[in-house]
């Protein structure tokens, strides 16, 4: 079983600035609690073919991620999928980014939860958790944004 959260923000910033801020992976720590660490692996700036490596903490368990950027096109959308195996992966994950004026801008994020394995057991769980948070996900990126 495979399946998707999403969710949908207004942040107080220019299309421009909320991109450059999510297009550097390594200010996820900063909106994603479970994300205790982020690192970017490959040299230059964020593009695709980009990987980052996280280390993430799920329902008690750290894991090792990598993920590789498949589409940057600025200012408007950021898309990635997940290259580490794990019991529960995002085979596909994205920003949409849209100027809702100059000062404001409309981001959609998403992500596709997958099991491998026992994860096939698990990742109703994991979606369930993730739409739970997905509103209050969003509302974390907007403020990290607004405060950087």
């Amino acid at each position: 079983m495979a399946g998707q959260f999403e969710a949908t923000v207004v942040i107080n910033r220019s299309v421009e600035e909320v991109f450059a801020f999510l297009a550097d992976g390594e200010n996820d720590p900063k909106f994603s609690p479970r994300v205790q660490k982020m690192t970017k692996t490959t040299d230059g700036p964020t593009a695709v073919g980009t990987v980052y490596r996280s280390k993430v903490k799920d329902a008690g368990m750290t894991t090792d991620r990598e993920f590789r950027i498949s589409a940057f096109e600025s200012p408007r959308r950021i898309r990635w999928t997940e290259i580490s195996k794990n019991l529960v992966t995002a085979p596909e994950g994205g920003y949409d980014l849209e100027a809702v004026d100059a000062d404001r801008t409309r981001l959609r994020v998403f992500n596709t939860l997958e099991g491998h394995g026992l994860g096939k057991l698990l990742v109703g769980l994991a979606l369930s958790a993730a739409r739970k948070d997905a509103d209050a996900f969003a509302h974390r990126i907007k403020a990290a944004v607004e405060a950087s």
